[in-house]
């Protein structure tokens, strides 16, 4: 017995209805199939994820394999994202309005300072970097996990994430936390879910985020909110330090960062169509 899946190619439209077009949108879930966790899958586990056979799935990927979007290792016969995928991710972050917007405000942060700034944008129950800057004077902050454009981190460990957490409504925060193992990062991680949304609630009171050892060991942040027009936070601002080349207890971090750290994120904000007087923030 066959089924609609079996009898489809990309040069077969199997229905489309109102502009839709299913082809597409199964060699889309191929792609999307490839996360931070499984950068290398097979057929069948593309074709599991897509909801195809096995033979179907694989005239999918031959196709976008021939397109540049997918690469097989030749010993493996398994299969990762292509340089057309990486163009496309890059050239979508780009068009961001809001990381043109901050990107100078950002360098600024990070040059005064003398720390890594970086900005987030949250998706699901993760945040994701858009924009990372480094000081142009040399400080030597060594870091224990690799973070660039793309990386996806946990919200609920991060500073920036417990910001954009915090702008949420309650049942929009009990679905993402729902889906958020609280697991153990860092020395000082928050596992349980009542003191989680108490530290949220003191976010959403001052605005501003502290991670203290949470993510990984020695490394320490501290973000505030970007808001739009409307006042909703849709980004979150953070600087980085680590205990190695400043030990020093954590509220003398946060009195020294947050003034610079405030006014950048305000900087973006207003940069976006944000006004204090107007939202009542």
């Amino acid at each position: 017995m066959t089924t609609p899946a079996d009898r489809t190619t990309l040069g077969t439209e199997p229905t489309s209805t109102g502009g839709f077009s299913q082809s597409l949108e199964r060699g889309l879930e191929i792609l999307s199939a490839f996360t931070e966790h499984r950068p290398v899958l097979g057929i069948a586990d593309l074709a599991r994820a897509a909801g195809l056979t096995k033979s179907t799935a694989h005239r999918y990927v031959a196709t976008l394999a021939k397109l540049g979007y997918v690469l097989q290792d030749p010993d493996t016969r398994k299969y990762s994202l292509g340089p057309r995928v990486i163009d496309l991710g890059f050239a979508a972050l780009n068009s961001m309005e809001i990381t043109r917007i901050a990107a100078q405000p950002l360098q600024a942060l990070s040059d005064e300072t003398g720390y890594p700034a970086s900005m987030a944008v949250l998706d699901g129950a993760d945040v994701v970097y858009v924009d990372r800057r480094r000081s142009r004077r040399a400080t030597g902050f060594p870091m224990d996990i690799t973070l660039h454009v793309g990386s996806r981190l946990p919200a609920y460990c991060t500073s920036m994430g417990k910001v954009l957490l915090a702008d949420k409504d309650p049942e929009q925060l009990a679905a993402l936390l729902d889906r958020s193992e609280l697991t153990r990062r860092g020395p000082r991680t928050i596992t349980g879910r009542d003191q989680l949304l108490a530290v949220l609630d003191r976010v959403r009171a001052n605005g501003l985020a502290v991670n203290d050892e949470e993510l990984a060991p020695g490394l320490r942040s501290v973000a505030a909110p970007v808001r739009d027009r409307s006042g909703a936070v849709v980004a979150a601002v953070n600087l980085a330090v680590h205990l190695t080349t400043w030990n020093a207890p954590v509220e003398t971090v946060v009195v020294r960062l947050e003034g610079p750290l405030r006014a950048t994120a305000n900087e973006i904000s207003v940069r976006l169509g944000w006004r204090a007087e107007r939202s009542g923030y």
